[in-house]
């Protein structure tokens, strides 16, 4: 492989291992879920591979491959999104409190 070794390096539990195959193999995963998944376990086979040979394998931007390394190496490894802020809601609970129900 040519190119440096990557600065992170995260490492893989059998147990992270085994949530990446239960992913992969589900019928109604998310994708972005089962990407990571598979690029989680394409890192456990080799470790050493670098962003932009994976990137390749997998048909995604080196970019991408370094974010996803990044944030397993340093913050632990997930396969979801963080909770993020969302969009708000368009329609207002009605005011009162009273659940909505006519009063009588």
């Amino acid at each position: 492989m040519s190119g440096p070794a990557p600065s992170d390096q995260p490492t893989f539990t059998e147990s992270d291992v085994m949530a990446c195959q239960t992913m992969i193999r589900r019928h109604s995963a998310p994708q972005a879920q089962v990407t990571r998944a598979k690029l989680a376990l394409l890192l456990h086979a080799e470790p050493t591979m670098n962003n932009e040979a994976a990137g390749r394998q997998m048909g995604k931007p080196v970019k991408w491959v370094r974010y996803g390394r990044r944030i397993w190496a340093r913050e632990g490894f997930r396969l979801h999104d963080r909770a993020g802020r969302g969009r708000k809601p368009t329609v207002s609970p009605p005011a009162g409190g009273n659940g909505g129900g006519r009063g009588v």
